[in-house]
């Protein structure tokens, strides 16, 4: 198996005539397996969230922080995953390292469905919650290789912001399947094993759909392809690099990478501690059902992909391929929303489900643009490290603290506490990504949407 993860070996060259033709067709096949599968990570991830109230009712021993540390713990290995797996990921063979991260935490999600005696112990619940953490770490890196591979700078804008609404769709999808599966199968747990198993059908699709780099299969580098080379470019960012050279030449040092990195943390605490207190907030909180926390959740969701797309517009036409006062621009806009969500305490549904329409519009574009922009800052080789930073940061430091760290500060300060918190989040990711505005991406101008 582990031979399988290794990058795959080059392949001998094409013949000129055949590569515009294999190009063209595998970059489809290749984009359309990490969109697939990136989706599918989505399917298996939030699943607890959604589950929280039945658990709560049948479990009431349990506490809103207590489960929420279940959230935590997952969070917290996901970055930790994201990171330490990344780095992994640069040297490994994308289309094995997906499948195989896409196939173990689905099968840790089916758990959660099918074996009530995980219930019985919350040491139990935290330590898989936190196992499915650290295998769907393994879903963004690969991803990123693959893009950095097979687009060329100049059209990667467009590249990262139409995948990144995969786990969008993942995302409200997770909703939309796991309310199919109790209306089949008449059983709550149906939240965790149906998804399960549409995430580990994915994992076929994944491993049939992707391929290494365009080396492998006998295609010259994509700048080549695309005669479209960074400033810096040279032979040796076609090199698989050694974790030293990675860690500390072009992630420790980088200076706009750690600026971008504590902003993801509190753009990815308002993120999930809006989208993980759904449920809970709109069943528990304000009395509605279950049907209609799920119309809201993939509300919230959905919204997210034209709000990415036009964010990425916004960056390359509006502001010169300039990241920052995109995200600046977009996390104002999330406070506004968020504003009107929180003030809505005893409101109609409608004015919750339009709020987090637009929260969801405009939070996730900072959220691509923070990933955009770590890929920027670094060789290809290092994509993935650089990309599980970032992500090391938004988990462990924002969505991490936002499990616990919600339901903590609910028991003890209530609701308005949690929009206090998520109002000066939005500041300080504003303040953060404002220490990068003279960054420009070195490779040009891109295209991210038309």
């Amino acid at each position: 198996m582990f031979s399988l993860l290794k990058p795959a070996p080059f392949a001998p060259p094409l013949p000129p005539e055949k590569v515009d033709r294999e190009y063209r067709r595998l970059r489809r096949q290749v984009f359309l397996g990490i969109f697939i599968g990136y989706a599918a990570f989505y399917l298996v991830r939030k699943n607890f969230a959604l589950a929280m109230p039945d658990i709560l009712r049948e479990y009431p021993h349990y506490s809103k922080a207590m489960l929420g540390s279940a959230m935590t713990g997952l969070s917290i290995a996901y970055g930790v995953s994201k990171f330490i797996m990344g780095s992994v990921s640069d040297r490994s063979n994308p289309r094995w390292f997906m499948s195989l991260g896409l196939l173990l935490t689905a099968a840790v999600t089916f758990l959660f469905g099918t074996w009530s005696a995980v219930y019985g112990s919350l040491l139990m619940i935290v330590a898989l919650q936190t196992l499915n953490g650290w295998f769907n770490g393994m879903g963004w890196a690969p991803c990123g290789k693959t893009m950095v591979h097979w687009f060329s700078t100049r059209e990667r804008g467009l590249t990262v912001a139409v995948w990144n609404v995969a786990h969008n769709i993942g995302g409200g999808l997770v909703a939309s399947l796991a309310l199919l599966g109790v209306f089949l199968f008449h059983d709550w747990g149906a939240k965790f094993y149906f998804n399960a198993l549409v995430a580990a059908l994915c994992a076929g699709v994944v491993a049939w759909l992707l391929r290494d780099t365009p080396q492998s299969c006998g295609l010259p580098p994509i700048e080549a392809y695309k005669n479209d080379y960074p400033p810096d470019y040279s032979e040796k960012h076609e090199e698989t690099m050694t974790f030293r050279q990675i860690f500390f030449e072009y992630v420790f040092a980088n200076k706009f990478l750690w600026a971008i990195a504590l902003a993801n943390g509190f753009v990815y605490f308002v993120r999930y501690g809006v989208v993980d207190w759904i449920p809970t907030y709109l069943q528990v909180e304000k009395g509605f059902s279950f049907k209609q926390s799920s119309f809201a959740w993939a509300a919230f969701e959905y919204a997210a992909i034209p709000g990415t797309l036009l964010c990425g517009w916004v960056s390359d036409r509006v502001f010169k391929a300039r990241r920052a006062p995109a995200t600046i621009l977009f996390m104002a806009l999330t406070l506004v929303s968020l504003l009107i969500y929180a003030l809505n305490r005893h409101g109609p549904l409608w004015i919750d489900v339009a709020s987090l329409i637009a929260i969801g519009f405009f939070v996730y574009g900072p959220v691509m643009i923070i990933g955009l922009h770590a890929l920027d800052l670094v060789p290809k080789k290092a994509a993935g490290t650089a990309a599980g930073f970032t992500g090391f940061f938004g988990y462990v430091f924002g969505s991490g603290v936002a499990g616990t760290g919600v339901g903590w500060i609910v028991d003890h300060w209530g609701w308005n506490g949690v929009f206090g918190a998520m109002v000066v989040c939005c500041l300080l990711a504003m303040g953060f990504s404002a220490l990068t505005l003279a960054h420009r991406t070195s490779g040009g101008p891109r295209i991210s949407a038309s």
